[in-house]
Formats: C-alpha cells, sequence, structure tokens
C-alpha cells in the first residue's frame, strides 16, 4: 500500500473479520498470530511510522494511536504484540522529525521488512528504564556485549531485530546505561518457550535470555546516566509505549461494548417478556460504560498530537502519559467488567469472545506504567520530590 494509504482502507472490515476469527483460534492453541502478522507487513502496516521518503506510510502517531485502537477490536493480543514493533518506529520517527538521525536505521530496516521487538522488561526491576539488571560489557572494538534476561519479549517467534538495554559498570564513565539493537541471528541468544498465561496469549512474550549477545558500534544508541533522564531518546520511548499501549486497551474496550449491546438486544427476560435492552438496570450499565469509554479516544489521540508537535508540558509530561494509560486500563477493565454483567453467564466459557477479553483485559495491569508509579510520578509533578 502506497503513503496515502488510510486506517480504515488498510484495516478494512473484511480484514478483522478474519483477524477477529483466528484470534479465538490463537487463544484456544496458546499460538502466535503469524498469519495476522504476514497481512499486516504485507499491506505495510509495520512500516506506518515511517516516513514516506523512506519507503513508509508516513502516519503521525495519532493515526497509529487510532489503527491500534481498530485493531484491537478484532485481535487485542495481534495488537499488543505489534505495538512493541511499533514502538521503536515511533522512537526513530519522532527523533527523526527533530533532525536526529541517530535511529534512522530503525526506519530503514522497518521499511527492508526487518521486525523490531522490545527488550527492556526484567523480572523485579521496578526501575525500567532507569536502571537495568542485565550486564552491559563494553569491548575494545566498541561493541558491547548483553548478559542478562528480558522478559514478556513479544513477538518472540517473529522478531529480527531485539532492543535492548544493559549497565554498563565497567567503562570510566560508568555507571551507564547502554542501550542497542541485538541481531535475531546472534548464537548468545536464546528464546524460552515459557508463555502460557491466561490472556493475551497470541502475543507469545517468552524470555529472551542474552548469553554474551553483541551490539555492533554502529547499533549502539545511547549511553544514559541511570535513573531518571532528560534525553529525548527516553521520552520518545516513554511516550509512544504509553500512547500506543493505551490504544489498544481502548480498542479492547470498544469491542466489549459493542458486544454487551448486542447482548442486551438478544436476551429475553423469561419474568417480562421484554428484551434486555429495555430492562433499566441494563440501560444504565451501558450507559455507563458508554459515558466512561467516550472520554478516552480524544485523550489519546490528543496528547499523540501533542508528542508528535513538541508541546510543552513542562514536569507534567510523564505524569499526562502515565496518567493516561492508567485511566485506559481502568476504563477498560470497567467496561469489560459491565460487558461481562450484561452478557451473562455464557461469557464464563472459555470459547466466549467476552470472555477472552475479560481475561486479555487483566494484563493491562502488569503494563510500566503501574498505577503506583504513575500515581508518584503525578506527585513528584504537582508537590515535586518528597526529601530525603
Amino acid at each position: 500500500m502506497t503513503a496515502d494509504t488510510t486506517v480504515d482502507s488498510l484495516l478494512d472490515d473484511d480484514l478483522l473479520s478474519r483477524f477477529r476469527d483466528r484470534a479465538a483460534r490463537y487463544d484456544r492453541e496458546n499460538a502466535f498470530f503469524a498469519d495476522d502478522l504476514d497481512e499486516l507487513a504485507e499491506r505495510g502496516y509495520l512500516r506506518a511510522l515511517v516516513p514516506a521518503e523512506l519507503g513508509g506510510l508516513g502516519w503521525s502517531l495519532a493515526d497509529v494511536v487510532r489503527a491500534q485502537s481498530r485493531l484491537a477490536t478484532a485481535a487485542p493480543a495481534t495488537a499488543l504484540g505489534v505495538n512493541m514493533h511499533l514502538v521503536w518506529t515511533g522512537v526513530a520517527r519522532l527523533l527523526h522529525d527533530r533532525g536526529d538521525d541517530g535511529l534512522d536505521f530503525v526506519l530503514e530496516e522497518a521499511a527492508a521488512g526487518e521486525v523490531f521487538a522490545f527488550g527492556i522488561s526484567e523480572a523485579g526491576n521496578d526501575l525500567m528504564l532507569f536502571g537495568s539488571g542485565t550486564v552491559a560489557d563494553p569491548q575494545p572494538d566498541g561493541s558491547v556485549r548483553y548478559t542478562g534476561r528480558k522478559i514478556f519479549t513479544s513477538l518472540s517467534p517473529a522478531w529480527t531485530r531485539l532492543g535492548v538495554h544493559g549497565l554498563d559498570t565497567a567503562s570510566a564513565d560508568a555507571p551507564k546505561l547502554v542501550y542497542g539493537f541485538i541481531d535475531r541471528e546472534d548464537p548468545d541468544v536464546r528464546t524460552l518457550d515459557d508463555w502460557d498465561t491466561i490472556g493475551m496469549r497470541a502475543t507469545q512474550s517468552r524470555t529472551t535470555v542474552l548469553d554474551g549477545a553483541v551490539v555492533a558500534p554502529d547499533r549502539i544508541v545511547r549511553r544514559l546516566d541511570p535513573g531518571p533522564d532528560p534525553d529525548p531518546f527516553v521520552f520518545a520511548i516513554f511516550a509512544c509505549f504509553e500512547l500506543f499501549l493505551s490504544a489498544v486497551y481502548a480498542g479492547l474496550a470498544e469491542r466489549a461494548l459493542a458486544l454487551a449491546v448486542d447482548a442486551a438486544r438478544a436476551r429475553t427476560s423469561a419474568r417480562t417478556g421484554l428484551p434486555s435492552s429495555e430492562d433499566p438496570s441494563v440501560r444504565r450499565r451501558i450507559a455507563e460504560a458508554a459515558l466512561a469509554l467516550d472520554g478516552v479516544p480524544p485523550q489519546l489521540v490528543g496528547l499523540a498530537t501533542d508528542v508528535a508537535d513538541g508541546t510543552d508540558h513542562g514536569a507534567l509530561w510523564f505524569a499526562k502519559l502515565s496518567g493516561v494509560k492508567v485511566r485506559t486500563v481502568e476504563t477498560a477493565r470497567d467496561v469489560v467488567d459491565a460487558a461481562v454483567r450484561v452478557a451473562g453467564g455464557a461469557t464464563y466459557f472459555a470459547g466466549n469472545e467476552l470472555g477472552r477479553l475479560q481475561r486479555d483485559v487483566l494484563a493491562g495491569v502488569f503494563h510500566p506504567s503501574s498505577d503506583d508509579a504513575a500515581l508518584n510520578t503525578i506527585a513528584n509533578a504537582w508537590l515535586g520530590p518528597v526529601q530525603d
């Protein structure tokens, strides 16, 4: 597809129907969304954020927010998995638009068909971008060897490039967090077959073991001090991650609400002989869910536009981004819960779509930022940090 491709034309109704049918099978079989990924790649979706002059679709961050929500109405796990590729291309795009070409190779390789994954999360590491338990060992030729374990590596069966970070404690300027990109062909990268979860099963976000995996000198993209850092690279990762993640859960909730409406119209009360859609309590549940969900998309699109435009929110930026993630996920969980209550006991069966959405939406609480971390960030933004 060409650079004038729209969200609705790329993610057309026929594609969403196919993806929705596959989503049930992927969940049942605990299988990777391979066919979905092939279709998305063929249509150019993995090039969405690559500028047109570099061979991409040239979409904006706001376009991708809309697209990820639309995709998640059919296949939330597919959308969540693709998110990680979109985060890296989003980071590269934001830096490119600000005159920093240090990650242009990400855009060029994405245009050529490479698939990027996110190797940041580590068991027990609640510092996330601000620290790492992975060892980044500098080599004489300027390369870096990474040793450690990365968890929740979505796209594990398919990625060809893995963006990682680790801590260098050996260099003269240590400690430094070192960010770089590993090739799939590296013999010191192992992927464990350990993904057996209750939801978002098709992401196949398996554990990645780095046994001294090498990042070449020209693929080292940042050396930063541990802890919060004003570098635009860190901001871009955080912004793209929170916005695209939130978009997935917004789309999931939109589908749950539509299923609740269908169920309310289809069910008839044995007591009154009337459809559930005329029951005041059902109407109230659906109205409250719709009211809450209605406020989410404008927030996400507005913040995505502000990020792309370089709007100055100053010290409130991280509070706004972490806050919209927590609000969106909590809203999605409430909407799904209301939908399940409207649709009734059929949703308790494993093959029911709403039952699957109920399991999928739970994953939202495990993604950063957690509600505790977000509240701490917001409190610091408004009140300043607590004094030692």
